[in-house]
């Protein structure tokens, strides 16, 4: 099992240290808030840019939530805003490059167009099923544009590492961790023929893999080395692609928070898009696409023979290590020993899944005036807020943040 992680481990390695470098770099200097002006109105046109927004990016199904909902309220159209939060979570630059590590090219350049294709089509439903006025003042849009980027050239190299090999790992790392896991207990527990019966039928297999994935939470990168696990026990290449598309694209507390912000028929609408788009795209794969474009198992045959670990990509691997633990690890031990005075408020915060809401949350509470300091649990799933401050408006700054808040 340790032998088949850590070839896992080293196949990815050099590729999510490349992305984690270029998410750090979209996220410093690519201005989001430009591109944001142009998502109201209806049609296919906001939802395609959108969606051409979305893919790149970054964040798993509920670190966009925040996002999407901000757009949303400072008027974005219930179509775009559907199709980014369609798009964003199922592929982004680190899962890309990771996905091409483990999958091959051919499910690395299939996974984006499947997340614009989709995120576009389920947009432009929403789009055509709104009632709402189009009048939105375009400029007031903004798609969590970061204030805490330096303007010098240095200090904003400086930030796209911190956000790239630390906020970044932090938000994902340990969906990874779980993936890679999971992946390598599949890989030498599970028999070979345990599948066999449903790698007949991918239809059926799709369907399993949609009950399993539609309700979990999984990031993008996370779910990669799933799948590779359960490609190699005999499932088609289709139902593979089911579980990278419907797992990172949405679950439980996605869903509930789009019906709540949207309403139910856009939630609904969002949903049915992932599910169609997920199984419509698997079977392209297993029925129209050459199987030699997605075949795995020689391509990755090191995982289940002893061979001798690269230098490349085991420094890569003890890197990404590293991060992971001071990620994961170190930075939760600092916030123990924060300071918070006895007369500060617990507050319940449901719906935080994520690094990514966890720090959306912090950010709107220290908004709130009077408010000294705040720490955020996202095991917990509570705030604890210091000074002198109201507590209806600290709910009601959760709540505009996309979560729900009540007093303790």
């Amino acid at each position: 099992m340790l032998q088949s992680l850590l070839s896992m481990l080293n196949s990815m390695s050099p590729y999510i240290l490349l992305g984690f470098l270029i998410a750090g770099i979209i996220y410093v200097f690519v201005p989001r808030a430009a591109m944001a002006r142009h998502l109201s109105g209806k049609g296919w046109k906001p939802a395609m840019k959108a969606a051409l927004l979305g893919v790149p990016l970054p964040l798993c199904s509920c670190g966009v939530l925040p996002t999407a909902i901000s757009m949303r309220r400072n008027g974005a159209s219930r179509g775009a805003s559907t199709s980014f939060l369609i798009a964003t979570p199922q592929t982004g630059v680190d899962s890309i490059a990771a996905t091409w590590s483990l999958l091959g090219p051919a499910f690395a350049v299939v996974r984006p167009i499947a997340a614009l294709v989709t995120a576009v089509a389920g947009g432009t439903i929403v789009s055509r099923h709104d009632n709402e006025e189009t009048g939105a003042d375009a400029r007031s849009l903004n798609v969590e544009e970061a204030d805490d980027i330096p303007t010098g050239f240095a200090g904003k190299v400086g930030a796209a590492l911190r956000y790239g090999f630390v906020s970044l790992v932090g938000s994902i790392g340990g969906w990874l961790v779980a993936g890679l896991v999971i992946a390598a207990v599949i890989t030498v527990y599970v028999p070979d023929d345990f599948f066999t019966v449903l790698g007949r039928t991918p239809i059926l297999s799709m369907l399993v893999a949609l009950v399993v994935a539609v309700p979990m939470y999984v990031c993008a990168t996370g779910s990669i080395p799933i799948a590779l696990a359960l490609v190699l026990k005999g499932l088609s290449p289709g139902t593979a692609f089911v579980l990278l598309m419907a797992g990172p694209a949405v679950n439980f507390a996605s869903y509930t928070l789009v019906s709540r912000e949207m309403g139910r028929r856009a939630a609904t609408m969002y949903l049915g898009s992932i599910i169609v788009g997920a199984v419509g795209f698997g079977l392209v794969i297993d029925y129209l696409l050459p199987s030699q474009w997605f075949e795995v198992t020689q391509m990755h045959a090191a995982c289940h023979h002893g061979e001798s670990l690269p230098l490349f990509p085991t420094i890569c691997s003890a890197i990404l290590s590293a991060l992971l633990i001071y990620s994961l690890v170190i930075t939760k031990i600092f916030r123990k020993h924060s300071t918070i005075s006895t007369m500060a408020k617990e507050y319940k915060i449901t719906g935080m899944n994520c690094p990514h809401c966890q720090a959306a949350v912090t950010k709107s509470i220290q908004g709130v005036e009077g408010v000294t300091s705040v720490e955020v649990d996202l095991k917990g799933g509570k705030a604890t807020v210091d000074g002198d401050h109201d507590s209806n408006a600290v709910i009601e700054a959760v709540r505009m943040a996309g979560f729900d808040a009540e007093n303790m």
